[in-house]
């Protein structure tokens, strides 16, 4: 594994120091080259925690990946460029799920002489920059968040109203590796998992953000929400293409899946809607 490989695919030419701006130059040219993606759950591939493939996949063939391996591969990239990074524990939705959400999601905790920084490339829609650990409200490009503080060993990230999950908790202690496989393992076979029901792609672009959630894709930026239905599967493979950067031509087997799901979650809703 070569570092170097790994900046050319984000689109640095140079190492940047091991310094504050060093780290917000790698984590917003990650957020915008590498988009958020959970194809291979989809096709049934196995997702690792594991460096070496997660490597393979978004440094040599392309890819990219959920939060185990986006927030994994710059943690590592960050380690081979000295600085003092940590993987802690991440928990999505915590607030409602509580402790058995814990470790569904991976963040990376980096120590700087400017304070305690959170690096997160891996919530898919959260923060392009890194974030210093601090309570209160804060902007990162166009999208308003905030942190506070759950209790001694927990903080919280509240997400733009216009994203997805509402929020996620993190402990900046080492992460449980063992629990991190677990979870890993679970979210990619159990059929509840929103990973499993649904092929899911985002990507940071420089006007906002881009989201593909089964045949729904959403542009989000100053100028407001789009939402478009994907209307065929050829759609689906030029959208993912084009917008996501992902020559994934198996993902056309998922057409009748993706569609089946939308109509399912469409019915429920008008089902849940007032007469």
């Amino acid at each position: 594994m070569n570092v170097d490989a790994y900046l050319r695919r984000i689109g640095l030419g140079a190492r940047p120091p091991a310094t504050l701006a060093g780290l917000t130059t790698i984590h917003r040219a990650h957020a915008l080259a590498i988009p958020y993606e959970n194809i291979d759950v989809q096709l049934g591939s196995p997702v690792t925690t594991d460096i070496a493939p997660i490597y393979e996949k978004i440094v040599t063939r392309g890819r990219g990946g959920w939060c185990y391996e986006m927030n994994g591969i710059l943690g590592w990239a960050l380690g081979e460029l000295g600085f003092k990074v940590t993987r802690a524990t991440g928990s999505v939705m915590r607030e409602a799920a509580g402790d058995a959400n814990n470790g569904n999601h991976l963040v990376l905790r980096v120590d700087l002489p400017q304070g305690l920084h959170l690096a997160d490339v891996g919530f898919g829609d959260g923060p392009r920059d890194p974030i210093k650990v601090a309570p209160g409200a804060f902007h990162s490009a166009g999208f308003d968040f905030s942190l506070r503080r759950v209790d001694e060993g927990w903080w919280r990230l509240i997400n733009d109203p216009r994203g997805g999950a509402p929020s996620f908790d993190f402990n900046l202690d080492p992460a449980d590796e063992s629990l991190l496989a677990r979870q890993c393992h679970h979210l990619q076979t159990a059929l509840v998992s929103p990973f499993v029901q649904n092929l899911v792609a985002q990507r940071h672009v420089p006007a906002g953000l881009e989201i593909l959630r089964g045949r729904t894709i959403r542009s989000i930026g100053a100028d407001g929400i789009r939402d478009r239905v994907i209307d065929s599967e050829d759609d689906l493979l030029r959208t993912l293409k084009d917008v996501f950067a992902l020559d994934v031509p198996d993902v056309a087997t998922l057409w009748p899946k993706i569609v089946a799901r939308h109509e399912e979650v469409t019915a429920r809703k008008a089902e849940a809607s007032p007469a």
